[in-house]
């Protein structure tokens, strides 16, 4: 895994909620970090799950970090943080944003003991760099806004984006269409109605294409990208608790209070 020297930013390290023996990892994006999916991960926590929610390496330090870190770097990341949460819970779901999605898809590949998955706008067959993928300048891409409809939100992100590593998300989205087929656990797949990011095709792609017996797809009206920071969080909540409970109950046949 590529070594960091720089500081992680402040709001922007690793997050983890001790809970009972239901793990649930949380992934961010391409240039995101833990915080992106705070908000999420406190919510299910009062349910009494046990969250972690780990910070991709070339993360939430300085982008020049970034410009080193791989795709397998960040695969890495969020395999580790799968082993060390496997550890003390008996059952793990995995929940992935964006290009999150596309790196749940590599873990849940490699790991069919995984109880479940959630998507949220994963990127995997199209997103908003894609314009950049033969193209070896700019060094870096300056960042707008991120892609959220409720207003006076504040993501940490990087003000800019090195190249390199856009070729490496739009590696491991390429990568991750192969992987779909060997995805075997039950899946939740989100996608907002409006993605300035990631269009929703994705979703439809990942439906078409995953392996999963069980599977669905829940569409959210009132959020763009970073859904799990927008009008729609909670109701990404209540659908991750809901889906966990009524797999709770295929378990064991008796009803979970």
């Amino acid at each position: 895994m590529s070594d960091e020297v720089y500081p992680v930013l402040s709001g922007a390290d690793s997050l983890f909620y001790q809970g009972n023996e239901i793990g649930v990892i949380l992934c961010h994006g391409f240039n995101g970090t833990p915080q992106s999916m705070q908000y999420i991960g406190e919510q299910l926590a009062k349910y009494g799950y046990t969250i972690s929610i780990p910070r991709l390496n070339g993360h939430g330090t300085h982008y020049l970090e970034l410009e080193k870190s791989s795709y397998h770097d960040w695969i890495d990341s969020l395999q580790s943080a799968y082993e060390d949460l496997a550890k003390l819970c008996e059952k793990v779901y995995i929940v992935g944003q964006s290009m999150g999605g596309a790196l749940t898809i590599q873990i849940a590949a490699a790991n069919p003991e995984i109880a479940g998955v959630f998507l949220i706008n994963a990127a995997i067959t199209d997103v908003c760099y894609r314009q950049y993928q033969h193209q070896e300048e700019p060094r870096f891409i300056e960042e707008g806004k991120p892609d959220i409809k409720k207003p006076s939100v504040y993501e940490i992100t990087y003000d800019k984006v090195p190249i390199a590593a856009v070729h490496q998300l739009l590696n491991v989205m390429e990568d991750s269409q192969e992987k779909l087929p060997h995805v075997t656990t039950s899946t939740v797949i989100f996608k907002s109605a409006v993605d300035h990011v990631v269009p929703p095709e994705n979703s439809h792609y990942i439906f078409e294409h995953v392996n999963s017996k069980d599977k669905k797809m829940i569409e959210l009206q009132n959020s763009y990208h970073v859904a799990s920071m927008d009008y729609d969080a909670m109701e990404i909540v209540d659908n991750i608790y809901q889906h966990i409970q009524q797999d709770m109950r295929k378990k064991i046949g008796n009803p979970v209070q």
